[in-house]
C-alpha cells in the first residue's frame, strides 16, 4: 500500500474508525457521536476516522484504544495459525487489514507500534507463501476445470485474503499464466 495522498488503498485505511476517548469537551461537534447534544463532554467515547484521529490525537485532546482487528484475541489466533485467520473479515472497506495496521502504527509510541509492526510482518510472512501456492495452483487449472471438493480449506483462505494478499494473489497468478504461456510455446514446451 503506498503513503500517497491519492491512493486508494492509502483513503480506505484511513477511513476507518477507531474509538477516541475525549480529555476535554469539544463544543458543537456533538454530532460526530450522532447524539442530538451539541457538545462533546470530557471522557465520552466516539467512534471517528482515523484521518480524523489524527488531529485530535496529536493536540491531545483524545486518547484511543487498539481497534479490534488488532485486539489480543486477533493476536493470539494469529500466533496459534496466521492461515486460518479472515483478514478481510476484521476490517471493512476492502479488507485492508495490513494498510489499517500501518496506519495505527503512527499513533503507537515506540514499544507498542514496534509490537504490532512484529503482529504485521510476521502474519504476512506467515501467510505469503500460501497466498503464492494457491495462485500458482489456479494458474495452473484449465477454464471451467473448477476446483477439487477436498478444497475447502483453500477456498476458505481466498475468501479471507486481506486486500494486499489479494493483489498478490492477483500478480502471483498472472505471472504463472505467462510463464506457462511462454514455457509451452519455446523450444523445450514443444518436444
Amino acid at each position: 500500500m503506498e503513503d500517497d495522498y491519492y491512493s486508494i488503498e492509502s483513503i480506505l485505511s484511513e477511513n476507518q474508525k477507531i474509538q477516541c476517548t475525549f480529555k476535554v469537551d469539544v463544543p458543537d461537534m456533538g454530532h460526530l457521536d450522532g447524539g442530538k447534544t451539541g457538545d462533546i463532554k470530557a471522557l465520552s467515547k466516539v467512534q471517528i476516522p482515523l484521518w480524523m484521529a489524527y488531529i485530535l490525537i496529536y493536540s491531545d485532546h483524545a486518547d484511543f484504544t487498539i481497534p479490534p482487528p488488532f485486539s489480543a484475541r486477533v493476536r493470539n489466533a494469529l500466533n496459534a495459525d496466521p492461515r486460518s485467520v479472515r483478514l478481510s473479515s476484521l476490517v471493512g472497506q476492502g479488507g485492508l487489514w495490513y494498510g489499517f495496521g500501518r496506519m495505527i502504527m503512527r499513533l503507537l509510541n515506540d514499544v507498542p507500534a514496534e509490537e504490532l509492526s512484529g503482529v504485521l510482518t510476521k502474519t504476512f510472512r506467515a501467510r505469503l507463501p500460501e497466498v503464492i501456492d494457491q495462485a500458482q495452483h489456479f494458474a495452473s487449472l484449465q477454464p471451467g476445470s473448477g476446483t477439487a471438493r477436498g478444497d475447502v480449506g483453500a477456498a476458505a483462505f481466498r475468501e479471507g485474503m486481506d486486500g494486499t494478499e489479494r493483489e498478490l494473489f492477483q500478480l502471483a497468478q498472472d505471472s504463472a499464466k505467462k510463464t506457462k504461456a511462454w514455457y509451452e510455446t519455446s523450444e523445450r514446451g514443444r518436444r
